[in-house]
């Protein structure tokens, strides 16, 4: 939620340049209830880039800084990488379907956090279709990459800035998870978890509110630290965006 709310801060301080990256670093742990300070610094305008630095600040300390610049549009070479084949949305189990399917077999730790967690999936904006089974309750070794589908679930107006801070939110649901699957882990079976910084390049237009593709990697862990790629696809096969992520993997004693 703070890289999308970041985003659009920054985004209503430039006009009529779509954002092509940005970089962020989680610095604090967020409180939902509480209201978040965006405070937008107006590093440079230039004649085709636009650069801003972005702190959220909750109780008066930063809890999260992003730098992000948006560039005009303008033509120029055009390549990218090929789509993955995978089945087609319709084909995948929902996320939250998948849950509830496994939720009885919580360890003990976690069935006090069921309700709240099936709550917290039912009422995400973002609906989700992972193409690889997965289960976080009893997951399995298996390689470090998957694909998942996602959209927003309710139509959005013709409004490019507002597209890209969905994507940017929905970029971060589960990537992390990515760099447990070769070590048969997930964030119910004693680790740690916790994003810490977050980079994303938007490419070409697209709409959230229509199924994307998000194909994940993780070239390596180490260091109680896990790094993963993602990169996002329309359904047509245009790569629109192209993620990466370190988080932190902390084994529990």
């Amino acid at each position: 939620q703070v890289i999308g709310q970041a985003l659009i801060a920054a985004a209503r301080t430039v006009d009529d340049r779509p954002c092509h990256s940005l970089h962020g670093y989680f610095l604090r742990p967020g409180d939902p209830g509480i209201p978040i300070v965006y405070e937008v610094d107006r590093i440079r305008d230039g004649k085709s880039f636009t650069t801003r630095r972005v702190v959220a600040v909750q109780r008066g300390e930063a809890i999260f800084n992003m730098s992000a610049s948006f560039h005009v549009v303008e033509a120029g070479l055009e390549h990218q990488a090929e789509m993955p084949s995978v089945p087609p949305p319709e084909d995948c189990i929902d996320e939250f379907e998948a849950f509830l399917a496994h939720a009885d077999e919580l360890p003990e730790g976690m069935k006090g956090m069921q309700a709240g967690m099936q709550k917290m999936m039912q009422e995400r904006p973002i609906e989700m279709r992972r193409v690889e089974p997965h289960s976080f309750v009893k997951p399995s070794k298996r390689p470090p990459f998957q694909n998942a589908w996602l959209r927003i679930r309710e139509p959005l107006p013709d409004d490019a800035s507002l597209h890209q801070c969905i994507l940017a939110y929905a970029s971060d649901m589960g990537i992390l998870s990515t760099c447990m699957l070769p070590h048969g882990k997930s964030f119910g079976s004693g680790l740690m978890v916790a994003s810490l910084d977050h980079s994303m390049w938007f490419h070409r237009p697209f709409r959230v509110d229509e199924w994307i593709l998000f194909a994940q990697d993780s070239p390596a862990s180490g260091g109680s630290r896990g790094f993963t790629r993602g990169m996002m696809f329309s359904r047509e096969g245009s790569l629109v965006a192209t993620v990466a992520q370190e988080g932190l993997i902390r084994t529990m004693s």
